[in-house]
């Protein structure tokens, strides 16, 4: 019997995964039991008698996050596909997600439902992603539903920031539009002075505020960080002291947006 089949109960998914481990429900008490020492915490216990009621079906409950924990630890599977033997969809998470906007901007963390937690399927992809080239993927990255696996590797998660523009953050409308997503350098906090043959060749910096987040070309004069709007933003510049209200966190390097069926068309009025 397949371990992947999504109709069998997920108690018998769990006793076939630990058989294919060659673990006893006893040894997995034994184990879990470190980790309970570790963690200083009861709650991660797996204990003999649960397992086995949950394996027989005898207990119909969700197991807590701390067993999911512990049993993703023993079994050497991910949180999100023992979640998912109970119906939890962690793996569509980026479907729902993308359901939702959000109106102020913020960074965000790719690696929270990427790198970290990828899924076993992910393993045997073998076809590269070739960057250089121009291609048409069929689902587009999480940002807005599913993301291929390889497209989530060309990522740069550990030397670069990602941020979202709230839907009301028209600062850089319409060279960036709200609920675009874009890619941070982190190592340039220093703003960069001189011409700019174009309006995006101009550097765009991501700044951290006391409680909020600006995305913006900015000025630094007598002491005053200024976050300069697009000529055709209806946003006025807005200046903050510097350093003391203001964290330059890093220059913008990419931008990630809907231009077909945005919302933000010629014919939809500006605020």
């Amino acid at each position: 019997m397949d371990l992947s089949n999504p109709t069998m109960l997920p108690g018998r998914r769990l006793r076939k995964l630990r058989m294919s481990l060659g673990l006893s429900t006893r040894e997995v008490e034994r184990r879990s039991r470190k980790i309970v020492e570790s963690r200083e915490n009861p709650e991660f216990l797996v204990s003999h008698s649960w397992l086995r009621s949950i394996e027989e079906g005898r207990n119909l409950h969700t197991p807590s996050v701390y067993k999911f924990y512990t049993l993703s630890a023993l079994y050497n599977r991910s949180n999100t596909e023992l979640a998912s033997y109970f119906g939890v969809p962690f793996g569509d998470v980026g479907k729902d997600r993308a359901m939702f906007e959000w109106p102020a901007t913020h960074p965000i963390d790719p690696t929270r439902d990427a790198e970290r937690d990828l899924p076993k399927e992910s393993a045997a992809i073998t076809e590269p992603f070739d960057s250089d080239s121009t291609m048409l993927l069929t689902e587009l990255a999480r940002i807005w539903g599913d993301i291929p696996t390889e497209l989530l590797r060309k990522l740069d998660m550990h030397h670069s920031l990602y941020a979202y523009i709230g839907k009301k953050d028209f600062t850089l409308y319409p060279a960036i539009l709200p609920g675009s997503f874009v890619q941070i350098d982190p190592t340039e906090t220093k703003i960069r002075k001189g011409p700019a043959r174009r309006e995006l060749d101009r550097p765009i910096y991501f700044i951290e505020l006391r409680g909020s987040f600006a995305c913006g070309w900015c000025e630094i004069k007598n002491g005053q960080l200024c976050v300069i709007p697009h000529l055709n933003s209806p946003q006025s510049i807005r200046s903050f002291p510097y350093p003391s209200e203001a964290d330059i966190l890093g220059r913008v390097t990419g931008v990630a947006m809907r231009i077909a069926g945005s919302g933000f068309g010629e014919f939809r009025p500006l605020p």
